[in-house]
Order: structure tokens, then C-alpha cells, then sequence
């Protein structure tokens, strides 16, 4: 009887709480799309759907905390919008220099324009970039700390019209002239989303468009072009440098 005893009282002294947290965290995980449909069990409790682009995907644990998982929502946010606009001029620039236009490829374009412009310091360039970046990145540190805090007038006395919606989604009239913010938050919360998923896509896209470069010395339109003329060669393992071992 005694060891009955200590078997119930054993039994009584396991944590419910964590499987009833698990379950919880099952039963949320199925109620969306995961990375890993099944696997279920392994999406942690902070990624529970309400972030944009929260597929349960963070085997590294990187947002496990509360601060960092919000400074690296906005630092993917904010790279996937670069990513995008860059893509965006990259494609611009490589299919207007294959068409002949006086345009430089991408990976040529600083070079050029410090040829045609030899009074301007490189240095110059560096550290004013470094400054502007920085007192926007530091801002924009601030309102995430303290959200809204950027729209108290300090600059320039602006006040609403800088407001953002939430951390990331800027709002008023200079930040969003076609009112997407505003209206069915339905429709504003599937905005989120593609935008997500499309800088996601994009930030694949510009190492794709480096890593080509860096094996072929060409533009992405131009890549393309080579391999729609000969996709049995002009591809990743016949380039000499992806796949090593593999020659021309």
C-alpha cells in the first residue's frame, strides 16, 4: 500500500500544465498551415498565428524572446522591403541594358556612376549612408521600445500624419496616400501576409541574383536567356563553380 501511495503521489506531482499547454499549441498549429504539416507538436508557443507570415518556422529558437522576437519581426520586414525594391530595379536595369539601352547591370552600377562622377568622395557616400541609416534605424529602434513614440512632433513638428499604424505599417497621408491601413482588417491583415511572403521571395531572389553573378559575371536576364537556349548546360551545375567537380 505504501508504494501504491508513493506511485499516486508521483503521479498527482507530474505537471498537467505542459501538456495542456502542448494541446493548445496542437490545436492552434492545426488550425492554420505550418511549414511542416504533422509536425504540429514542434511549432513553439510564441509563434501562435498572429503574427503575418507565422508559419511556426524558428527550429533555432531565435524569437524565443519577447524583445528579440519583436526587434526580428521588423528586421524581417524591413529587409524583405529592400529586398523587394531591389529585385524590383534589378530586373528594370538587366532587361533595359539586354535591350541595348545605356543602363548598367546592377553589379556595375556604383562603378559607373563613380567613373562619371569623379568629384564625388567614395568616403563621402559611405559615411552619409552610414549616418542617415543609422538615425533612421535608430528611430525606428525607439518605436518599437515605445510604439507611437515617433509621431510626437519632434521632427519637423509633425505629428499625426507620421502615426503609424502598428510597429512596421506606417499610416497617414505621406506613409499610405491609398489608405490600405484603413478599412476592412481582413483585407489589411492578407496585405500583411503577401507582403511577407513576396519580401521573403525576394530576399531568395537577390542571393540568387549574387550567386549567379558570382558564377557567371552576368545579369539575371542574361542568365536566363543562356539557359533558355541550352537548359541541359547553362545551369547551376554546369558552371564550373557550384558544383565543382562537375566541368563544362
Amino acid at each position: 500500500m505504501l508504494t501504491a501511495a508513493r506511485i499516486n503521489v508521483g503521479l498527482a506531482a507530474r505537471p498537467v500544465a505542459n501538456t495542456s499547454s502542448r494541446r493548445n499549441v496542437s490545436a492552434k498549429a492545426e488550425s492554420r498551415p505550418i511549414w511542416y504539416p504533422g509536425n504540429e507538436a514542434e511549432v513553439p508557443e510564441y509563434l501562435d498565428g498572429t503574427l503575418a507570415g507565422d508559419f511556426g518556422f524558428d527550429p533555432l529558437g531565435l524569437g524565443s524572446s519577447p524583445e528579440q522576437l519583436a526587434w526580428n519581426v521588423q528586421a524581417e520586414l524591413i529587409h524583405g522591403r529592400l529586398a523587394m525594391t531591389a529585385v524590383a530595379g534589378i530586373l528594370y536595369t538587366s532587361i533595359a541594358h539586354s535591350a541595348g539601352a545605356d543602363v548598367p547591370e546592377w553589379y556595375e552600377a556604383g562603378k559607373v556612376y563613380m567613373d562619371k562622377n569623379p568629384e564625388v568622395s567614395f568616403g563621402a557616400l559611405v559615411w552619409t549612408t552610414i549616418a542617415l541609416s543609422g538615425w533612421v534605424e535608430f528611430k525606428r529602434l525607439q518605436d518599437i521600445r515605445n510604439p507611437g513614440s515617433q509621431g510626437d512632433g519632434s521632427f519637423l513638428g509633425i505629428t499625426d500624419d507620421f502615426k503609424g499604424v502598428s510597429n512596421g505599417y506606417p499610416g497617414g497621408k505621406y506613409f499610405d496616400p491609398m489608405g490600405l491601413s484603413r478599412g476592412d482588417e481582413a483585407k489589411y491583415a492578407e496585405y500583411k501576409e503577401k507582403e511577407v511572403k513576396n519580401g521573403r521571395l525576394a530576399m531568395v531572389a537577390f542571393l540568387g541574383f549574387a550567386a549567379q553573378y558570382a558564377a557567371t559575371g552576368k545579369g539575371p536576364i542574361d542568365n536566363l536567356a543562356a539557359h533558355l537556349a541550352d537548359p541541359a548546360h547553362a545551369n547551376f551545375v554546369h558552371n564550373g563553380i557550384s558544383v565543382p567537380f562537375i566541368s563544362n
